[in-house]
């Protein structure tokens, strides 16, 4: 009995051991920022490794095609879509290695059945059918699905552990700060996001950034308790510009820029009236033409982030109603008797960005109030009469 005993401990052995090899090996490949203006945020993929199967499979939430009938109409209302595609690992990394790209890998450590059930639902995922997904930058798109499918794995483990804590970082804090080697990117996205941007994300919603996300999941457990991440691999060096770091904003630079110009608008008015409106014509025309897009973004897209964006009263359409009497001033006319009252509903409206500041969840403009307010409120002095 004893014998029938051991022989039938060992066996019970070996197939768990064999149920524990035919487990695939699950990863996560963070890739590094790139220089395009659309890799400025990272990318990252899951990687399942089953030697049964052959070499490992990438599976990548990131592809689009620029091509595609309609594409760019989408993407400027905001409804593009993505693909889930599966390749092998050595191609996907291919890519980024000859831009320069790094790229590491966090394998996992997963019960075998939560390996299989992750590879599984990838597959099923993966099929042509199944593929297309509709990508929001913030909500839905590659970082985030690596994130859920990863969560939906562990049983909701992840978010659980990742919803209760913040580092207070918003989506226009982290679009700003990735987007800063490129200024017209980054000042895109400051005056293109709405209050909805600034809400405080918990370590879930940081997830939206691969390189955040990664930092995350050194700190999640496994539902046995111990470390989700096994081990780290670099798989590719980084030979480019590093991440940008956390900087705060400075305010007071953009406080001294506004307070200059309006100094040299009070002094161009006294002096030089017809030049102060040959200047202040383009910069009403650029106020009216953003404004016009801020509106748009806000009423003819899905973008939710632009939304009800307070900018509008900084840089409005209204200040195309400016123009006749700009216009007429430059050319040593008198501007109209309903010049000075436009004026003046040009600098009312940018004085309630102040009160508006004030209001829980207001929307983050302060920099942008400190150079174009007193700017405002010096063209409604200087050019009133």
């Amino acid at each position: 009995m004893r014998t029938i005993e051991g022989v039938l401990a060992a066996l019970a052995l070996w197939l768990c051991a064999a149920v524990a090899c035919a487990a695939p090996r699950i990863g996560v490949v963070t890739m590094q920022p790139g220089e395009i203006f659309w890799e400025r945020f990272g990318h990252n993929a899951i990687v399942v490794d089953d030697p049964e199967d052959g070499p490992p499979v990438s599976y990548n939430f990131g592809f689009f095609d620029l091509d595609e009938p309609g594409f760019h109409r989408r993407f400027v209302r905001g409804e593009m879509e993505y693909a889930l595609v599966a390749l092998p690992l050595a191609q996907d990394l291919r890519y980024y290695e000859d831009v320069g790209r790094g790229a590491f890998i966090q394998w996992l450590d997963l019960r075998p059945e939560q390996a299989r059930r992750l590879a599984r639902a990838l597959a099923e995922n993966a099929r042509p059918e199944n593929a297309r997904y509709r990508y929001d930058y913030f909500t839905d798109n590659c970082s985030t699905r690596v994130r859920d499918a990863l969560d939906l794995a562990l049983d909701g483990a992840l978010q659980r552990q990742l919803s209760v804590r913040s580092q207070g970082n918003t989506y226009r804090s982290e679009a700003v700060r990735l987007a800063s080697p490129a200024p017209w990117l980054w000042l895109g996205f400051d005056l293109g996001l709405g209050p909805y941007a600034d809400r405080p994300l918990s370590r879930w919603e940081e997830g939206f950034v691969p390189m955040r996300l990664a930092d995350a999941l050194r700190e999640v457990r496994n539902g046995d308790g111990r470390p989700l991440v096994l081990r780290e691999e670099v798989l590719l060096p980084h030979r480019i510009a590093p991440e940008p770091p956390e900087r705060p904003r400075r305010v007071w630079a953009w406080l001294l820029a506004g307070l200059a110009l309006a100094g040299a608008i009070l002094l161009a008015g006294r002096r030089h009236p017809r030049l102060l409106a040959a200047a202040a014509l383009p910069f009403w025309t650029a106020a009216g033409a953003l404004g016009l897009t801020l509106l748009f973004l806000w009423c003819g897209t899905t973008h939710r982030a632009a939304w009800a964006n307070h900018n509008l009263l900084l840089l409005g359409p209204q200040a195309l109603a400016l123009l006749p009497g700009g216009w007429r001033l430059l050319r040593g006319r008198a501007p109209g008797r309903g010049f000075p009252r436009l004026l003046a509903l040009n600098a009312g409206l940018a004085l309630l960005t102040l009160p508006l500041q004030l209001l829980p969840g207001a929307q983050y403009q302060l920099p942008w109030i400190a150079l174009l307010l007193p700017v405002h409120l010096a063209l409604a002095r200087a050019l009133r009469r």
